[in-house]
């Protein structure tokens, strides 16, 4: 059984269901699929990121996402023009160079750019205080609920079964082994659960008494109307000072940022102050050109975030059956393809064979042996 109907549950489902993992049951107490963070996020992948695990993901994930359409024949919107990543400070332009020679190491293709260079890819970008920029030009952005969907799909055809409109509320244990799931449309018997259920993995870990280190952030997302000057390009531009981001989003833009006063909390509800006082006062000082721009919406999805950034993937020790695919920490959508099929490899083969993600047990938390990721967007 799967929990959860975001991009890493629909992969999950479909990687089990074409492993032979028998029959493939996936919960989503919502009444559609994609609607919590996959729904929410900007939808970009990238393979510019700093620790070693997080590029093989990448490496593993990003052609699964560009070969989708071609491979499975069903639509996925994709533009491959690049993350463009802005640094304004000398001492992060250093730690950004090393950072880029281990990205180089690990295969990725990542150019250094000079403030005039990167004006030149990406015209209207402020050239204040800009010391350089890294650009990845195999990184880009996709459709977050076109893929789920399309794993969705494949899902079923493959024999999964999925619904909607379940809450799962607790998972059972006897012993040391999973027994099955209580949902709010009564008991399911299963001995393998996959907890995927994002923002919300953590209380539904507790019921089995399986505690995690993860914590909801809430993260605006805003887009807005035509205006002067709005990016030709669909290039993911970040300033890494600020965190703040945007690509080219219909007529307008679609631009995002974390706040100075980040909380704990599943309160999706936007802050009007933050975006007035910060949200667009920042996007306006890395691009000027949006001081025309209407905005048009606002919503907020909801991180969930691990102490080191990275995510939390494979078996519980001392509880048989329960697998753990959450706080993915911004990155969820991304390597969700890879990670359904290392999760169908855990359990149907007994171990992950594409990417090894050892690293990523539960139990790094307890011995200490966390794992760093500084590009966190």
């Amino acid at each position: 059984m799967v929990v959860g109907g975001g991009i890493v549950g629909a992969s999950a489902a479909y990687h089990l269901a074409v492993a032979g993992a028998g029959r493939v049951l996936l919960l989503e107490r919502a009444e559609r699929l994609a609607t919590g963070s996959t729904g929410a996020c900007a939808g970009g992948f990238r393979y510019q990121f700093a620790s070693e695990v997080n590029v093989r993901l990448s490496q593993a994930s990003v052609p699964m996402i560009l070969r989708f359409s071609e491979e499975h024949g069903l639509p996925l919107d994709v533009w491959q023009e690049g993350y463009l990543f802005l640094v304004r400070d000398a001492t992060a332009w250093a730690r950004s160079l090393a950072t880029v020679e281990r990205q180089r190491a690990l295969g990725v293709t990542v150019e250094v750019l000079s403030p005039e260079e990167a004006a030149r890819l990406v015209p209207g970008i402020s050239l204040e205080g800009l010391v350089g920029a890294t650009f990845g030009p195999e990184d880009g952005i996709a459709d977050p609920s076109g893929l789920t969907y399309g794993y969705a799909t494949l899902a079923r055809r493959a024999g999964a079964e999925i619904r909607t409109g379940v809450e799962v509320r607790a998972i059972a244990v006897r012993g040391d082994r999973v027994q099955g799931v209580e949902t709010s449309s009564g008991w399911v018997e299963t001995r393998t659960v996959v907890n995927a259920a994002g923002p919300w993995a953590g209380l539904l870990a507790r019921t089995a008494a399986v505690e995690l280190p993860l914590e909801p952030i809430p993260r605006h997302v805003v887009t807005t109307g035509p205006f002067p000057g709005v990016p030709a390009r669909r290039t993911l531009v970040i300033d890494a000072a600020t965190s703040f981001y945007l690509h080219r989003e219909g007529p307008g833009v679609l631009m995002g940022m974390g706040s100075s006063r980040e909380r704990t909390s599943f309160d999706r509800t936007p802050d009007e102050r933050f975006v007035a006082e910060e949200l667009v006062p920042t996007a306006v000082r890395v691009f000027p050109p949006l001081a025309e721009a209407g905005l048009e919406r606002i919503w907020v999805g909801l991180y969930e975030m691990t102490p080191d950034r990275h995510p939390i993937l494979g078996p519980v020790a001392g509880v048989e059956g329960l697998y753990l695919a959450n706080g993915f920490s911004g990155h969820g959508f991304q390597h969700g393809p890879v990670v359904g099929k290392l999760l169908a490899e855990m359990i149907v083969d007994g171990a992950a064979r594409t990417v090894d993600v050892s690293a990523l047990a539960l139990e790094r938390f307890t011995r200490g042996e966390l794992v760093t990721e500084s590009l966190v967007v």
